[in-house]
């Protein structure tokens, strides 16, 4: 039982309650079939383009715009799309401040000093104003040559993160721990009155989303959910597409996500001497120490994560939300098929390595998310279809990319920098690219997916309203995951 009083109110939570709901090791090189790479910046970061301090009379919103433009073809993306694009880069750009002095500087810690958490922390640390000046990790090798070595001297080394939470220099916290402990970092950073930047996938179980939503709006912080793919110009422009309706009415979606590995039975091993395994484990189950469970690949035991449903879903899962105009709501139904691993126990992974799920949404609208396919999300209305990855976005007709959008169109949220729109809004008191609720609505479509895979498949109603499954106590029973008292 926490000791916060806030805290402890979780507890108890209902996940009936409607009114409550609004590292790793290093990343491998990019590939479908296997975890997602470090963060893509496709658009050159503002702070490369020109400092602030010294050069902001000598640059014009042309010429910042045919620098920066270069970038946005790169990508891949039409002209059109990259002139209105960084048209809005260049305003976000002039809003900020001339010169940004030491008292004005984001100073933040960082939880987790895996590959991925250091890979986003570098991100922000790189930025114009912003400065990591605290790491920690339970494994303290990793806190150790990541701390001053990589951040500078004025970096602190905790050997716990309340430590860190707990320190009044630092203004904004980067959770990039396991997936297991997500929530309750973000959760324990903001009552103590930081900000928050997370590692996707937000949560583990869906009550844990309801938890972090309820603490960004009790406790007034900027919570970021760090799925960049919303920063990411192709997606944006898929977006924008298919909500303006350049392929006719949406009739189904596809999300491919890759196959996840297979492993086990593994062999138990004593905890090293540099790692505190229980505090790694801390609020999951108690399990013995082995090799394979740690670190980089935890993703594929659920005790810990979702498997490749909520490493790639997280993202492609919430571009569709974001598409369907479905922040902050769902799919009605769900239904899984999967295979399973071929050993079962407490020392073999235990993520479904293939799966298909079929969803549909209340309009009609259908989801099939699949380890099958090209990694990416393919869209099919009733007059055309559209397909968008990291790597291209690619319609039925060209034209359905090429001409431009009308001035009077609507456009969804601009980010072309999923760190830099964090730090913005830090500033400004704005919602992110990507709060919790929203977040919290687009890891709820992974975490179902799994659900009704542990459930042998059956077909679920979900109330997104509720976040309760119509007619099944056990499903309703399986939101929530108490937390170890470690």
């Amino acid at each position: 039982m926490s000791q916060d009083p806030f805290l402890r109110c979780f507890d108890t939570l209902s996940t009936g309650q409607a009114q409550d709901r609004l590292a790793q090791d290093d990343v491998p090189p990019s590939n479908p079939n296997q975890p997602e790479p470090p963060p893509t910046v496709i658009i050159k970061p503002i702070r490369e383009v020109y400092r602030m301090s010294d050069k902001r009379n000598d640059l014009t919103r042309r010429s910042f715009l045919r620098t920066s433009l270069v970038g946005m073809a790169a990508a891949g993306v039409p002209a059109w799309f990259a002139t209105e694009a960084k048209a809005a880069e260049a305003e976000m750009v002039f809003k900020r401040p001339r010169k940004i002095g030491p008292n004005d500087t984001i100073n933040l810690g960082l939880i987790g000093c895996g590959g991925r958490g250091v890979s986003v922390a570098l991100w922000l640390h790189g930025k114009e104003g912003a400065q990591v000046v605290a790491v920690t990790d339970p494994d303290d090798e990793r806190a150790t040559r990541n701390a001053s070595p990589r951040f500078g001297e004025q970096c602190k080394k905790y050997s716990h993160y309340s430590e860190l939470i707990a320190d009044p220099a630092v203004d904004a916290v980067i959770v990039g721990t396991p997936d297991h402990w997500h929530a309750k970092n973000s959760i324990e950073a903001m009552m103590a009155g930081k900000d928050v930047y997370s590692e996707k996938p937000m949560t583990l179980t869906i009550d844990e989303g309801e938890r972090v939503a309820t603490a960004e709006r009790m406790s007034g912080r900027i919570f970021q959910t760090g799925t960049q793919q919303r920063s990411d110009g192709r997606f944006r422009l898929a977006v924008d597409l298919i909500r303006n309706g350049r392929i006719g009415n949406v009739k189904s979606v596809q999300t491919r996500l890759g196959t996840g590995p297979i492993g086990g039975p593994f062999e138990p091993k004593p905890v090293p001497d540099f790692l505190d395994w229980n505090l790694w484990l801390g609020p999951a189950p108690w399990v013995d120490y082995c090799e394979e469970r740690a670190h980089y690949k935890f993703r594929w035991w659920h005790e810990h994560s979702g498997g490749k449903l909520t490493d790639w879903g997280a993202h492609h899962n919430d571009i569709v939300q974001w598409a369907l105009d479905r922040d902050g709501d769902g799919p009605a139904t769900v239904r899984a098929t999967g295979v399973s691993q071929p050993t079962v126990g407490m020392f073999s992974y235990s993520a479904f390595p293939e799966f298909s799920i079929d969803f549909e949404y209340p309009d009609g609208v259908t989801l099939n998310c699949t380890d099958a396919g090209e990694n990416g999300i393919r869209f099919e209305g009733d007059e055309g279809w559209l397909f968008v990855s990291r790597g291209k976005i690619e319609a039925s007709d060209q034209k359905i990319i090429d001409d431009p959008l009308p001035e009077s169109a609507p456009r969804v949220y601009v980010s072309n920098d999923h760190a830099q729109n964090f730090l913005d809004c830090v500033r400004t008191r704005k919602e992110t690219i990507c709060p919790a609720h929203v977040g919290h609505s687009s890891v709820t479509v992974c975490h179902l997916a799994n659900l009704s895979l542990k459930l042998g498949g059956r077909q679920l109603q979900w109330d997104s309203l509720l976040q309760r499954f119509r007619g099944d106590a056990q499903a309703n029973s399986m939101v929530k995951r108490d937390w170890r008292d470690y």
